[in-house]
């Protein structure tokens, strides 16, 4: 009798786990068979991805009675192992620690609104006391995140690093379960390893002048393991080509599944795991929401010409780098990145009207002749129609895929007026 039952247990466990990997299987797939059905825009991709690096996460979500959400990920060649350099969307991490950062101190009088003035301890810092385009001309860690998610401002970014510091952005991404996460540089300016390391004193100042918290400059006494990454064949310095491939080893990283979890634990914190959780209050997840899918027209402070930074300026995912009209109802919470000849974007995409959202990650590299800091990158030939066409492919299948509840979205009911 025994016999049979250890036979029939060890029947149903090996049945299980068939039926296991076949589901895992059929997600790894999905994806592929998608692209396959639309050859004249994905044939290409397809059967060069490994060589541009594509890597795609896809969310389906589903809602029951009660309107709780559940997730279903699709992941076409995602691959840990595959570096890609994360450029830009690093800003999303680095925004939100911002703000629980704040929360953390919880100091009267010291909040995202609060003016913070950006000293220098060093020669190679930058002394920030106005900022031109905010209200009231006072730089805050507010106008900072608004112009991250607007137009994917280099120098805000630089700001909130330098608050954070180095070591706190790597402590506490790595509390959250992003242990592999690498935020070791400010961007868009050429700083050592170690000017890297140092960060600026900040003061936060209340409208009469009067110091509310002085933070003294940090300096990151830990080392960052070296990613040794090598990519291409070959990397300009100056004028001069270097015929070696361009070293990343000292560069951020950010996997594509870690931005995709950072995201989606902003967008549904109620379904996201207490320790994967940003500290943030409800003002704080209403702001980041509204201006991580604003367009660049509806900010008055700061004000940005819509001949420069049209409504899909950094929407990658529908539009790639169209200047044309939207999709009525669609809005796009998202963050992306392009440098290196690395395309990024991590998106949640509602409409309302139609009933519809998702979440769509995509990497691609667009560099065919493996050569860096050349400013020939394949952006416009590659990059932005494979995100463009993309986003529309699962746009269209949203549209077309029946769901046994109809989601309310009421939560994203987003009042965009920049008051």
């Amino acid at each position: 009798m025994r016999i049979v039952l250890f036979t029939l247990f060890y029947f149903i466990a090996v049945v299980a786990v068939a039926q296991s990997k076949k589901k895992a299987m059929q997600k790894d797939i999905f994806l592929e068979q998608l692209m396959q059905s639309k050859p004249d825009e994905f044939a290409s991709i397809l059967s060069n991805k490994d060589s541009l690096n594509v890597q795609i996460i896809y969310t389906q979500i589903n809602r029951d009675k009660k309107n709780n959400p559940t997730f279903t990920n699709y992941t076409f060649n995602l691959n840990h192992q595959n570096y890609f350099y994360p450029a830009s969307t690093v800003k999303m991490p680095i925004a939100f620690l911002a703000l629980e950062k704040l929360n953390d101190l919880h100091i009267p009088g010291v909040n995202k609104y609060t003016a913070m003035i950006t000293d220098s301890s060093s020669a190679a810092q930058q002394i920030i006391f106005t900022q031109p385009n905010a209200y009231n001309a006072a730089p805050t860690i507010a106008n900072y995140i608004k112009q991250i998610f607007l137009v994917s401002d280099n120098d805000a970014f630089n700001r909130l690093y330098e608050f954070l510091g180095q070591e706190y952005i790597l402590r506490k991404l790595t509390e959250k379960g992003y242990g592999d996460a690498v935020i070791r540089h400010r961007l868009n300016i050429s700083l050592t390893n170690e000017q890297n390391k140092t960060t600026n004193p900040v003061i936060f100042y209340d409208t009469t002048g009067k110091v509310l918290y002085h933070q003294d400059a940090q300096y990151n006494k830990n080392d960052f393991a070296s990613l040794n990454v090598k990519l291409g064949k070959g990397y300009y310095k100056g004028n001069e080509l270097i015929h070696e491939p361009f070293d990343f080893s000292n560069k951020n990283r950010l996997y594509l599944q870690d931005l995709h979890d950072i995201l989606q634990s902003v967008l549904f914190p109620c379904n996201t795991d207490a320790k994967k959780k940003f500290n943030l209050s409800q003002d704080d997840y209403d702001f980041v929401l509204k201006w991580m899918s604003s367009y660049p027209r509806e900010s008055k402070f700061p004000y940005y010409d819509s001949a420069h930074y049209w409504d899909a300026y950094c929407k990658f995912l529908l539009y790639g780098s169209g200047k044309g009209s939207l999709l009525p109802d669609v809005r796009i919470f998202n963050k992306v990145g392009d440098a290196y000849g690395f395309l990024t974007d991590v998106a949640y995409i509602i409409d309302k009207k139609n009933n519809v959202e998702f979440m769509l990650c995509a990497t691609i590299s667009c560099n065919s002749d493996g050569i860096y800091n050349d400013d020939k990158y394949d952006y416009e030939t590659i990059g932005y129609p494979f995100m463009k066409h993309l986003g529309r492919l699962i746009y269209d299948f949203e549209l077309k895929r029946d769901k046994k509840h109809k989601a309310s979205l009421a939560k994203f009911d987003i009042d965009y007026e920049d008051k």
